[in-house]
């Protein structure tokens, strides 16, 4: 079975996200390490790290993830804010080592002035002034994909293949496929054909190895609406059929899968297990084998 999981909330300790998780039944966890909309948040203390370490163990969640900042743009062409935004990555990447965060998920970044290539070329070289500072650390980055929504970078593959490929040490660089964001972006998820052949493409362009992670959520607007809206699983415009696909690929059986879908519905209801509860019985259905080297289906448009 995938690694199950859900964003939790730190309010109240570190552990109390990992406590969260375990009450859901979940197999994995991610968070913010701090406030996502502060530069920099007070220090993670030794009782922090006891408690959540223990936490995680109680609950046997492995592979915990955390998101970085909505503040942080490594593609800014800005040097004062893009500079601001190295020195917090970097402090994001510390407080991840320190809670023994396996995965740290970020956006790529968004060029402002409308320079694709410029902007790839400031991520890269960013990660590369990161990673120079936290040598020897285990969490690994995760780029994640993105709708595209405005001038933000990692709507195509293409874009994710060339910052890792721009970085000097890319196999301390991730992917982190964000259903939502990939459909908006233009690439569908269903029916399996046209599965398959996203699932080829990302292959070609990136590589499966490098897929760490993922987050489950429907999307609120269509295939290439190049808008960011998540919907709960199955309500909104992907339907329940790509993640069926998804959590019984067995390409992917070792991955963590986390829900980013509303918290609550309309009236109010917690969602989280409503969407874990969907998850599980997609999976306990007929598996999906994992495509052959066929390239027949829909490409992308």
């Amino acid at each position: 079975m995938p690694y199950f999981g859900a964003h939790m909330s730190i309010a109240g300790g570190y552990h109390l996200a990992a406590e969260s998780a375990g009450r859901f039944a979940c197999q994995s966890v991610q968070l913010f390490t701090k406030n996502n909309n502060q530069w920099l948040g007070k220090p993670i203390v030794a009782e922090d790290i006891r408690l959540f370490k223990d936490a995680l163990r109680t609950h046997q969640l492995t592979k915990p993830t955390a998101h970085d900042s909505y503040l942080i743009n490594l593609a800014s062409p800005d040097e004062v804010l893009r500079q601001k935004s190295i020195d917090a990555f970097t402090h994001e990447m510390e407080r991840a080592e320190a809670l023994g965060i396996e995965y740290l998920v970020m956006h790529p970044g968004t060029p402002t002035d409308g320079d694709e290539n410029a902007g790839l070329e400031r991520i890269a070289s960013a990660l590369n002034d990161v990673l120079r500072r936290c040598p020897a650390y285990r969490v690994m980055p995760l780029l994640e994909t993105t709708a595209g929504q405005g001038r933000s970078l990692g709507h195509r593959f293409e874009h994710l293949a060339r910052i890792r490929a721009a970085v000097s040490a890319p196999e301390r660089i991730g992917v982190c496929l964000d259903t939502c964001h990939v459909f908006a972006a233009g690439y569908p998820l269903s029916p399996k054909a046209s599965y398959r052949a996203t699932f080829e493409e990302f292959e070609d362009v990136i590589g499966i190895v490098h897929l760490k992670a993922f987050h489950l959520n429907d999307s609120k607007k269509g295939l290439g609406s190049r808008v960011d809206r998540h919907e709960h699983l199955g309500k909104g415009c992907l339907g329940l059929e790509p993640f069926q696909l998804l959590v019984n690929d067995s390409r992917f059986k070792d991955r963590p899968m986390f829900l980013e879908t509303p918290k609550e519905d309309a009236e109010g209801e917690e969602m989280d297990p409503v969407n874990l509860a969907l998850l599980r019985d997609l999976h306990a259905r007929k598996p999906s084998k994992p495509p052959k080297n066929s390239r027949n289906g829909n490409r992308r448009p």
